[in-house]
């Protein structure tokens, strides 16, 4: 394995990658990422949808069928695991159960020939908050240790790319959110480039300086969470991250920056960098915290989009927020969070409630896409 490079940095760059089964099921379809080095990047989509495979060819556990595996200007498409600068972390960890902790981390650095391994050792023990565990074996140790010596084995051989495939899987909600903060801020003590792959819309958002949406082997989108979040460019991307209303419109029209869709007799603005259609039908797209009620009559905080005669259908008690269901005058249940901040009580259902958002916040989608598409999986 090469050592960590310190000059020029060295991107993880995948070109027309393709991974074809003999049965002709096509999991990878000519995949472009570039991955920075030093950054944290998560590969974000359904089972099934290619995500593993991807992370499977760039540890050389799977062969490409076509495409090429760079890291920096070193081609790795078909070198074996061992001669490439990446370490994996599975999610069942694959610890020797014989061997005490200290000597699991050790592992592959005696492997290569390293006699004297202990300070290096001492120092990942640290890292991973372990060294009260050095002379246990795995067995004595809670799932969120064993995470955490899975790592430092991995981190220990100063990979330039660190593969994470579903590393939090095995572990309750509780250990897993704590995981996820202690993740992120060992990755950026260490500064190697992780590659995080998940199925956990929270977890990628939560930990991932950049996420790619994979759907049925391809890239649906990539950038920071937050865009993907505020800015979906497709209704896979809109329903698999978060939740999302989607309602349809026709497009009537433009007036300066602004998109003006007619949504069932309301025209309603859409800013034109949040619109991904121009003309024709297309999907209205607000996310429930953005959805703003209010007892009919009421005026609402912040009014933008106003539109009057609806019912509450459900109201759902959260603690943080209340979660409204709420079926609009054409017939559609739209969800809307609401905060918990105390201001007034829980409106229950047969409320008459007016409904509003502001602009800005709302997006626009081609309507020859599935409404539902990405609904299923969550």
């Amino acid at each position: 394995m090469s050592s960590m490079a310190s000059d020029a940095p060295r991107d993880l760059k995948l070109t027309a990658l393709t991974k074809t089964y003999p049965n002709g099921f096509q999991a990878v379809k000519a995949l472009d990422l570039v991955v920075p080095a030093g950054s944290f990047f998560a590969l974000l989509g359904p089972s099934g949808c290619g995500k593993t495979t991807t992370l499977r060819m760039v540890a050389g556990l799977e062969e490409p069928t076509s495409g090429t595996i760079e890291i920096g200007n070193q081609e790795i498409t078909f070198d074996k695991p061992y001669r490439r600068p990446v370490n994996t972390v599975f999610q069942n960890y694959a610890l020797f159960p014989h061997l005490t902790i200290a000597e699991n981390v050790a592992f592959g650095l005696r492997r290569r020939g390293n006699k004297n391994p202990g300070q290096q050792v001492k120092d990942m023990l640290e890292l991973t908050e372990l060294t009260a565990q050095a002379e246990k074996k795995p067995g004595q140790l809670s799932g969120g240790q064993q995470q955490r010596v899975a790592l430092a084995r991995a981190l220990i051989n100063r990979p330039e790319v660190l593969l994470l495939d579903e590393p939090l899987g095995a572990l309750d909600l509780k250990l897993r959110r704590s995981m996820q903060i202690e993740l992120k801020q060992i990755q950026s003590e260490v500064g190697i480039t992780f590659v995080h792959v998940t199925h956990d819309q929270e977890e990628a958002m939560t930990m991932a300086d950049t996420v790619a949406v994979m759907n049925q082997g391809v890239i649906e989108q990539m950038g920071p969470p937050a865009e993907l979040y505020e800015n979906p460019k497709t209704t896979f991307v809109a329903n698999f991250l978060g939740q999302s209303n989607l309602i349809a419109g026709e497009i009537v029209g433009r007036e300066g920056k602004m998109v003006k869709v007619n949504m069932h007799g309301t025209v309603v603005s859409i800013n034109e960098d949040r619109a991904h259609a121009d003309s024709g039908k297309g999907w209205v797209g607000i996310r429930p915290e953005k959805v703003l009620i209010a007892p009919a009559g009421e005026p609402i905080d912040a009014p933008g989009n106003h539109m009057t005669g609806a019912v509450v259908v459900d109201s759902s008690f959260m603690g943080v927020s209340t979660q409204y269901l709420v079926k609009m005058p054409w017939g559609q249940d739209i969800l809307c969070h609401e905060q918990n901040t105390g201001k007034r009580g829980v409106l229950p259902p047969g409320t008459a409630v007016d409904v509003s958002w502001r602009p800005e916040f709302a997006f626009l989608l081609d309507a020859s896409q599935d409404v539902d598409a990405g609904r299923e999986e969550d």
